[in-house]
């Protein structure tokens, strides 16, 4: 607990007002692309009636789920407070009710991006996606919501439950699948 407060301590001095809302702009944005990323990939697939694409896009959306499903089941288990509430000196620039373990933001952005990048496998995708991910991830703690180690724990959650995914559910259909 000990060097989890001093890295967030050494990220908050790091703090400059300019940024501000750039960092609580890149942390909701995964409110909105969790859920409307996946639903709009598994439109244009029925769209243009590729079953590939749809198949995609349900992996998506399972993955999700699975990763949304088991950071709740992990908040409830940990319990843990919120650095701003056990530390009243850390102040946060957003409000956060659920507790801190894992970082349920962290989780969703890196299981959006792991399973977008394992569905369709591009190089500058992969590069845009996990910056973004890991700037979702770091704007928790920036913001003053979430602990190094709350964050690490989503993203490894996140990116697990997305090979997981792929590896027992749809390993076989995305690699299979015609497109008709």
């Amino acid at each position: 607990m000990a060097v989890d407060l001093e890295l967030l301590k050494a990220i908050l001095n790091t703090r400059i007002s300019a940024l501000n809302y750039f960092f609580i702009a890149i942390t909701h944005s995964i409110e909105f692309a969790n859920f409307l990323v996946p639903i709009s990939l598994l439109g244009y697939g029925i769209i243009i009636k590729s079953n590939v694409f749809k198949q995609k896009a349900i992996y998506i959306i399972c993955s999700v789920l699975l990763s949304a499903t088991l950071t709740t089941i992990l908040k409830q288990i940990f319990d843990k407070e919120r650095p701003f509430i056990t530390f009243p000196f850390i102040y946060n620039l957003v409000n956060a009710g659920s507790p801190s373990f894992p970082s349920g933001h962290t989780s969703d952005a890196f299981v959006l991006a792991a399973s977008i990048c394992l569905a369709f496998p591009n190089r500058f995708l992969i590069i845009i996606l996990f910056i973004w991910a890991i700037l979702v991830g770091y704007s928790r703690m920036y913001l003053g919501v979430h602990y190094p180690s709350d964050v690490l724990a989503g993203a490894i959650l996140g990116s697990c439950s997305a090979l997981f995914m792929m590896k027992v559910g749809f390993n076989y259909k995305l690699s299979n699948t015609k497109n008709q």
